[in-house]
């Protein structure tokens, strides 16, 4: 995937721009503000889609209409050479909504939500459990500022 990556000239790049701020935007408003035509737009995603470039659409909701209210990033230690166990037991915790492995002290940054914060701290605590991570340090999500 890295190649197909670099493949992207400015119009994919401007067209997954757009797709990121709204991903339901029809082809052909897509096509009006790029210059191209509609089937360029469609054989554009197509090909981004094909070689896994795009993965996927998604919604965006406003935090309030989620009903998980409580979110966290919770930052991951891992002891040794346990990254491959520590990822597989976290991609099974439900609460768990985002990976993502990082450098420097912390090894993994979680994206952590529940209904509420006695729901949050049974989640923190059966991570804690896995065999394999060192270390944890959380932060509670009070405000979001920008989507």
């Amino acid at each position: 995937m890295a190649e197909a990556l670099h493949s992207l000239d400015d119009t994919d790049r401007k067209l997954v721009g757009l797709l990121r701020d709204n991903a339901r935007l029809p082809v052909a408003h897509l096509a009006k503000v790029l210059h191209v035509s509609r089937g360029t737009v469609q054989n554009r995603l197509d090909r981004m889609e094909a070689d896994g470039v795009i993965v996927g659409y998604t919604v965006r909701l406003k935090p309030e209409a989620e009903e998980q209210r409580v979110r966290g990033w919770m930052s991951i230690a891992v002891e040794g050479n346990r990254a491959g166990h520590v990822l597989a037991a976290l991609r099974g915790e439900p609460c768990v909504q985002s990976l993502h492995t990082t450098n420097g002290r912390w090894d993994i940054v979680a994206e952590v939500r529940a209904d509420n914060l006695e729901a949050f701290d049974q989640v923190l605590t059966r991570i804690r459990l896995i065999d394999g991570i060192g270390a944890t340090e959380t932060s509670i999500l009070l405000s979001t500022l920008k989507l």
